[in-house]
């Protein structure tokens, strides 16, 4: 039984408010006050304000509700989501050169994650501090020193968990959502003439009366679903019910009734674009909005830089990234981890964002292009998925294809042109980790196949110590391998050297399966080569950490008896050395290297006692 199954329904899907629509719940900050940035030259008439209301109408039934809610939902693995995953799914069935192409895109789509994680702490945190401006312009210089300070206490805390406060977030938010609701419902109701706007005629209205400049407003308008993979992310956290569930009947009416109050007090106020969403509120409740809006955008960050830490560990144990670090912070929830390295550079990139863009508005243009982009990717993969994998009929696939890409893609497009005004950011910074994972990925498969040419067979090297029997000593030598296929270098070098074996030769080897979790009684598989040499193959899924008491346990359990004392581990350490190959094939290897220099080994991951552990080098070209 699933974790989020042990739960009751209304704590899961309170839980779910709180992490999954933190990002998404938090766009009305900043969403219609970017509609109207002097870029686009819109004034607040009733025409404008109706079209655009209806196109934020119409983003969040189609993408959030139909797109994400109804049909990639469909695509889990084993209850898991996220981008990685989606690729994962979509590459099991289909041709190699597809496969690659997938992979590709799967890659991509990640890296656009991580570039947009970097701009979501700092948007959501400076647009919450603004309403102190309209509280008071004295506090607007005070702005910035505490959007630093908060973000600040945010990523210190990451290392201590969040499961403490874990436990207001989901108040806190439905309290922010009934906020946003109650501020909406008050403000339509002295104008209820607003909700006109549901009907799609305005959309198609603004289009046609003005052209480009409404084409380029979509690039405001997707602010309103910016967080929406959120939802796909966190399935595994809290199942595919309570976070439809908390969707259709909170996150959703809320957000459209604030929107639509927005759009209400802009037709009585048009001065009101300069912040509608904290001018919804009455002068006495404006200070207590800034406080709650800041406890809701700090809750929004958490919940991305928790995504983060997940599609890293995940991208760790897929073979995508190098070893790092993974603490769980959390004796009860194994999805609560922190990765320090990633945390503090997450931090830098987020305060450099900050310090260097100062405004929400300026950092609005930088916004979008990762989000759209993922989205164009996520409906490939889908598709993919739904073609191939659940064997829907190809018409059907392609109708539906052509149906999400003609939003998706516009909405990318309008993004497209915000790349000279910062949205160069979240894409330098995708283009970045796609190269670090990609290179990752290929370079080290190089690396196996290169140690693989080099290796003994192993049913040869059986079938020699057999035959010429070598002297042995006590004890048991663990030799971690890579692969099942070839001999260790670190058995073959001990072998050669030192001319003895120890009287239990155990060759180890640890396998990420392409699934979530794996059933425990397949954790472990043994098999006896020889009387004196066996293998014992490891195998979990990509949101499991395997450890060495964990698998001597299960190998108790299955009759074979280990005792850490008189146990060695062997490593083969490999010093990589750059080969001749052309400029660009020199580059990836150079950056593979020093990747591998800053990695953790599998001794690292799997908790082997320092003092047990041998390594035994090798220089190997890459």
């Amino acid at each position: 039984m699933d974790a989020h199954q042990k739960q009751s329904l209304p704590a899961i899907t309170l839980a779910a408010i709180g992490v999954v629509y933190g990002d998404i719940g938090t766009s009305p900050l900043y969403t219609f006050k970017e509609c109207f940035s002097p870029h686009l030259g819109l004034a607040p008439s009733q025409p404008v304000v109706f079209g655009l209301l209806s196109l934020i109408f119409w983003a969040l039934v189609l993408v959030v509700s139909v797109k994400y809610l109804a049909f990639v939902l469909r695509a889990d693995n084993r209850g898991e989501g996220g981008i990685l995953t989606l690729m994962s799914l979509a590459g099991r069935s289909t041709y190699a050169g597809t496969t690659a192409a997938l992979l590709v895109l799967g890659l991509i789509g990640g890296g656009f994650f991580y570039g947009e994680v970097v701009i979501t702490p700092a948007m959501s945190v400076l647009s919450a501090l603004e309403g102190l401006s309209v509280a008071t312009p004295a506090l607007t210089p005070y702005i910035l020193p505490v959007a630093i300070a908060v973000l600040t206490a945010l990523f210190m805390i990451q290392k201590h968990g969040t499961g403490s406060v874990g436990k207001l977030f989901g108040p806190v938010m439905l309290v922010w959502f009934i906020s946003l609701g109650t501020l909406g419902a008050i403000s339509i109701f002295k104008n209820p003439q607003v909700l006109a706007a549901l009907h799609p005629h305005w959309a198609i209205q603004f289009f046609v009366t003005h052209k480009s400049v409404a084409f380029f407003s979509l690039g405001s308008v997707v602010l309103a679903i910016t967080g929406v993979e959120a939802l796909y992310a966190d399935m595994g956290h809290f199942g595919k019910f309570p976070i439809r569930l908390a969707w259709f009947t909170i996150a959703l009416p809320a957000l459209l009734l604030n929107y639509f109050g927005q759009g209400a007090l802009l037709l009585s106020n048009p001065k009101a674009i300069v912040n509608p969403f904290f001018m919804l509120a009455p002068e006495w409740l404006v200070f207590p909005m800034v406080i709650l809006s800041t406890m809701a955008t700090v809750i929004a960050s958490q919940a991305v830089i928790s995504g983060v830490f997940s599609l890293t560990r995940q991208a760790i144990r897929l073979g995508y990234l190098p070893g790092m670090s993974i603490l769980h912070t959390s004796e009860v929830e194994a999805g609560q981890i922190y990765i320090p390295f990633i945390n503090w550079m997450l931090y830098i990139a987020v305060l450099i964002v900050v310090v260097t863009f100062q405004a929400s508005t300026n950092l609005a243009a930088a916004y979008g292009i990762a989000v759209t982009g993922t989205m164009v990717i996520t409906t490939i993969l889908a598709c993919t998925v739904a073609r191939y994998n659940w064997d829907w009929p190809r018409r059907l696939v392609k109708l539906i294809l052509i149906s999400l890409l003609l939003i998706d893609v516009p909405l990318f497009l309008a993004n497209v042109v915000k790349l000279l005004a910062g949205g160069w950011l979240p894409v330098m910074l995708g283009a970045m980790m796609f190269m670090v994972m990609a290179t990752w990925k290929w370079e080290r498969f190089l690396l196996l196949r290169q140690l693989s040419r080099m290796s003994m067979p192993l049913e040869s090297f059986v079938a020699m110590v057999e035959k010429e029997a070598p002297q042995k000593v006590p004890g048991t030598a663990i030799y971690l391998s890579r692969t099942q296929q070839g001999i260790p270098h670190a058995l073959l070098h001990n072998l050669n050297h030192n001319h003895v074996l120890h009287e239990r030769i155990v060759l180890m080897t640890f396998r990420t399966q392409d699934v979530p979790y794996v059933d425990p009684d397949q954790h472990i598989q043994i098999d006896m080569l020889s009387p004196n040499v066996w293998r014992i193959s490891a195998t979990y899924g990509f949101h499991e950490t395997p450890d060495v008491y964990e698998v001597f346990r299960r190998c108790a359990m299955k009759g074979m008896a280990f005792n850490l004392n008189t146990t060695s581990f062997f490593l083969s350490r490999e010093t990589l050395l750059p080969s001749h190959r052309s400029i660009l094939a020199r580059i990836r290897a150079s950056l593979f290297i020093w990747l591998s220099k800053n990695s953790l080994r599998t001794n690292d991951f799997i908790h082997v006692p320092p003092d047990r552990v041998v390594e035994m080098g090798v220089q190997v070209e890459v």
